[in-house]
């Protein structure tokens, strides 16, 4: 197996965009994963998509400069889960979600990434969870025959909040949703107590990954307090065959304590350990 590591953009939301990707050279990444969240990333869509090709050149000419390769573009709608979800019940909010979905592609594209990542959708609790559910699995399913047209892989992270809160449900939503693949992150479901052992064979659908450290209680922890075995997660990798990229993706956000860690020296930790592994894979 190759280890390939990126590192996100938004783990430093406080310097400018310029920084970040120096900062990201300078750590010895080789692939960035690029966020695009409306209202609270760098890349806001409503900025890029108006200039789209020009944005996108843009951003290429800043990786290439820099030795870096674009990894991932994460899609991130709106700065709730709610309002733009792609389930949404409401078929405006919905098809305002699709042409999103699809300028997404086209920036992807632009940029020369095949790997486009976002949010599943959630559970509307107006109506049954069957229903939420459904909707989700056919909004994605069109989804991955739009991003498969352009040669772009699509995946879904599954998350507190999502229609895909545990790993069961994770399995079931790319069970059931064709062409379906995860942006696979131990640490949603870490928090919610479960062991690595019940997350372990997601990692034969996913596509991308982000790995950063966690505990019971806490999405984000300290390298000290880390209760995931990564050197488990690369041995079922080598095993699945897995050939993604290995996203170290820490955030900075007043969001479930996650801006109660030191992002940069703990991204760092969490590269030189996979690093130190590399040579028993």
């Amino acid at each position: 197996m190759q280890l390939k590591l990126a590192c996100a953009d938004f783990a430093f939301p406080l310097l400018p965009h310029d920084h970040v990707l120096d900062l990201i050279a300078l750590l010895g990444f080789t692939g960035v994963d690029i966020g695009l969240f409306e209202g609270r990333s760098h890349l806001w869509p409503s900025r890029v998509f108006p200039t789209l090709r020009n944005s996108a050149l843009e951003l290429s000419r800043k990786l290439n400069d820099r030795g870096l390769q674009l990894a991932d573009v994460f899609l991130q709608t709106a700065p709730d889960f709610v309002s733009l979800a792609p389930n949404h019940p409401d078929a405006t909010r919905r098809a305002q979600a699709r042409e999103l979905f699809s300028r997404t592609i086209e920036f992807a594209s632009e940029c020369g990434c095949r790997h486009v990542s976002a949010l599943p959708g959630v559970r509307f609790e107006e109506e049954s969870a069957d229903d939420s559910f459904e909707r989700c699995r056919d909004e994605l399913a069109w989804r991955c025959g739009e991003a498969a047209k352009q040669g772009v892989t699509f995946s879904v992270e599954a998350h507190i909040g999502s229609i895909a809160p545990s790993p069961a449900q994770a399995a079931r939503l790319v069970r059931d949703t064709p062409g379906l693949t995860l942006t696979l992150d131990y640490t949603h479901f870490t928090r919610e107590g479960a062991a690595d052992a019940e997350v372990e064979p997601l990692i034969a659908h996913a596509s991308h990954f982000h790995a950063r450290c966690a505990r019971p209680g806490r999405l984000q922890a300290s390298f000290k307090e880390n209760v995931i075995d990564y050197g488990r997660v690369l041995r079922a990798m080598e095993r699945d065959g897995y050939s993604g990229y290995i996203g170290i993706e820490y955030v900075w956000i007043d969001w479930e304590h996650c801006n109660e860690v030191d992002n940069l020296s703990e991204t760092i930790l969490l590269r030189d350990f996979f690093r130190s592994q590399k040579m028993t894979l």
